[in-house]
């Protein structure tokens, strides 16, 4: 046992500070008649002073010298001998009642209940070289890969220990080169991930130029219907209120239809059709129903033709950024899903363009308006079938081989394919183990997979936190003026071309300043970026609406609202904007995470719906400044809820997050009251500098192993200090 504790704490020692560095591999270290050269790396002075100092004050009671004493004597002092002397005293100090055993699913329900201590823990550390090996070599005799069983190793053994590579013998200069450049140049990928993430975007675009025909359309189709929701075309109160309320129905059939219906399809057609073919299948709706909306005679067509619309749009809205974040890898899968967002600001900046172009086309520019949508679809048609299919989802279809050449377009090398593939593999079988002991249903069964979104904790937390972003979406305001920033500025007393324009600003505004989110939500984390954005919604939304008491014949008026209106959009488009979708897409196990992005999306679009819906009646009731005061209140409460109870998912793979989100909601909201607002107020308020707000979760010391075939768990032996251990965070 002795021996395994010195060779854990020679692997800890190396991995833990990097530092001044020494080494050591030219000291003979023997324990008993083993040799320990070939396990002598290169460690710091400063740490190995530590763990003499730490030895020897466990045992000053039975020497004579000192611990001070070693800083008397220098670092020149230390030798192997008293490097193996401390080592084996740490060892016996402690171990006799160690824990010894592998990290195969001792705690490993907690990934799916609680997770008390926000330890996040790699599926593969704890087991030995040749047991890793060996369950190497078992995997592709199953899944008949055994043409490419050396570089599976390989890659088993990165997967197993990242943060170490220089420590892996069996890799080249030229792979770790390549390993090290997942850091240093992360943005350097193949073209099949990109051109993956550009047939996404144009879905996405798709989906923000279907909300902006609509936004054109609304000035002029309720009278070529006969259904005038304004004066002077209908005097007649009564008649005004059925017709907004008609109107607003007809601009909400799309976000009913997804809520009631499509998020829910799109779950079994997942399953069924893979990712590619789910999102082939939306591509069709997209195309057919906006040319559909063009030949309508009557506004109850008008309805049907937008459910349709609405079933293309439900269906790409779940799957692709699932299907982005499945094939993106973790360091900067929060830039490429967020591609989902800055696309529909595109999507939505060109239906504005599309609707001033034809705006002067009389009776039919309403009919352009809508139709034109269908343009985009045609290249996502045309071109999604050349994407590779989601990995993940192949494997879950015991696909391994094709997940594998999926991976090789997806990824630089073959190494990095082949570590994903065994990695995603290993945090499978752990996630089967997680269903077996924390209550999970075996069976493939959409029903009971929605019921464990809200019986499962894990699960329950991630409900709540996709949940929450996904309501603060339409809470904010941006819809309103999205749906009906035409119907806004003409209120304020604009033409219709004027209106237009305004509204092409904002979306051009929208999508320029949807720009930055691709470099800092990988930077600030998800959370950073709305804890900043949302204050600064709130006021521009206010401001906005004390522009409306400028009086209608100074220039001003209209200026200072499309001022106002736009600097909102300006916060929306980096924060708020691609946020929602990036993180509903992470938070859910690949278990659930069709059916958990299901329920995200449909809590969207039924209060896109019900903004849709109610807004007409709440501009004309409240007036536009009560209407823009009360979305105001609503971006305060957004960040109250997004403070205390959304955790963040920057820079985890999708599989760490099953040890986020089991941390109990109580511990994560007590956290952020008692230690991130205490800290913000002395960093940011009393501006001290020395203040040090710690992280709630780290990534735990896992077991590793020893090269005789035992296990040593690190968290009991001691440590160079408790408060230090306490300070490594993830």
């Amino acid at each position: 046992m002795a021996y395994d504790c010195i060779i854990r704490a020679l692997y800890t020692i190396q991995q833990r500070l990097f530092l001044k560095s020494v080494k050591y591999n030219e000291v003979p270290l023997v324990f008993g008649n083993t040799s320990l050269a070939r396990y002598s790396y290169q460690v710091s002075d400063e740490t190995v002073l530590q763990v003499l100092l730490t030895a020897w004050d466990k045992v000053k009671n039975r020497f004579d010298t000192p611990a001070s004493a070693f800083y008397s004597a220098g670092l020149e002092r230390i030798g192997g001998l008293e490097l193996v002397f401390a080592l084996h005293i740490l060892a016996t100090l402690e171990t006799s009642g160690a824990k010894m055993s592998h990290l195969t699913g001792h705690d490993a329900a907690g990934g799916m209940t609680e997770n008390v201590t926000g330890e996040i823990k790699n599926p593969l550390a704890g087991i030995s070289n040749d047991k890793l090996m060996a369950d190497v070599t078992d995997y592709a005799t199953e899944y008949g890969l055994q043409d490419i069983l050396p570089i599976l190793k390989k890659g088993a053994l990165v997967a197993q220990s990242p943060s170490g590579i220089e420590l892996i013998p069996e890799l080249s200069d030229d792979d770790r080169r390549i390993l090290t450049e997942e850091t240093t140049r992360r943005w350097k990928h193949p073209f099949a991930l990109y051109y993956t993430i550009i047939l996404n975007s144009i879905s996405a675009a798709i989906q923000g130029w279907d909300q902006t025909g609509s936004n054109g359309a609304n000035l002029t189709f309720d009278v070529q219907f006969g259904i005038p929701n304004n004066s002077p075309q209908c005097p007649d109160p009564a008649t005004c209120t059925r017709n907004q309320w008609i109107v607003g129905f007809i601009n909400a059939t799309p976000y009913i239809t997804i809520c009631i219906f499509v998020a829910w399809l799109s779950d079994p057609l997942n399953h069924i059709l893979g990712r590619r073919g789910t999102i082939f299948l939306a591509a069709i709706f997209s195309f057919a129903a906006p040319l559909g909306s063009g030949f309508t005679q009557h506004w109850g067509q008008l309805i049907a033709t937008r459910m349709l619309l609405g079933l293309g749009m439900g269906l790409k809205e779940v799957t692709v950024p699932v299907y982005s974040a499945e094939n993106a890898p973790t360091n900067i899968r929060g830039g490429l899903v967020m591609s989902w967002q800055l696309w529909t600001a595109f999507g939505i900046f060109l239906g504005t363009c599309a609707n001033l172009i034809v705006a002067n086309t009389g009776d039919i520019a309403w009919r352009l308006q809508l139709g034109s949508a269908f343009i985009p679809a045609v290249p996502l048609l045309l071109g999604i079938w050349f994407c590779p299919e989601s990995p993940r989802w192949l494997m879950t279809k015991k696909d391994h081989k094709k997940a594998y050449r999926s991976l090789l377009r997806l990824r630089n090398t073959p190494l990095q394919a082949a570590r994903d593939l065994y990695m995603i593999h290993a945090q499978l079988e752990m996630k089967n183990q997680m269903i077996s002991e924390s209550g999970f249903s075996k069976k493939d069964n959409m029903f009971v997979r929605f019921v464990e979104l809200f019986t499962v904790p894990r699960l329950r937390r991630a409900v709540q936190a996709s949940g929450i972003v996904m309501i603060a979406q339409q809470m904010c305001g941006i819809n309103i003026i999205s749906f009906y920033s035409s119907t806004i500025f003409q209120l304020a007393g604009a033409s219709n071309i004027e209106a237009l324009l305004a509204s092409f600003g904002f979306g051009l505004i929208n999508f320029v300043f949807a720009w930055p989110a691709v470099w800092t939500i990988d930077t600030f984390g998800r959370r950073g970026l709305l804890l900043f954005t949302f204050p600064q919604m709130c006021w521009t939304l206010l401001a906005a609406g004390f522009c409306f008491w400028i009086s209608t014949d100074s220039n001003a008026h209209i200026g200072m609202i499309a001022f106002f209106v736009y600097l909102f959009d300006a916060f929306y488009s980096p924060g708020e904007g691609p946020v929602p979708f990036t993180y509903s897409a992470e938070v859910f196990p690949l278990s659930h995470r069709e059916v958990g992005m299901a329920w995200a999306v449909a809590t969207n679009n039924f209060w896109a719906s019900v903004l849709s819906l109610t807004f007409p009646y709440m501009l004309r009731a409240l007036t536009p400044q009560g209407a823009f005061g009360f979305y105001a209140f609503l971006n305060l409460l957004a960040f109250a809820l997004i403070f205390l109870f959304m955790p963040e998912t920057m820079q985890r793979s999708l599989e760490e997050l099953d040890y986020v989100f089991s941390v109990p909601t109580r511990t994560h909201a007590k956290y952020q009251l008692t230690q991130v607002l205490p800290w913000w107020i002395k960093r940011y308020i009393f501006m001290r500098k020395d203040a040090v707000c710690p992280e709630l979760y780290r990534v735990a010391q896992d077991p590793i192993p020893s090269p005789s075939g035992t296990t040593v768990d690190w968290e009991k032996m001691p440590k160079a200090g408790e408060n230090e251990r306490h300070a490594e965070y993830a």
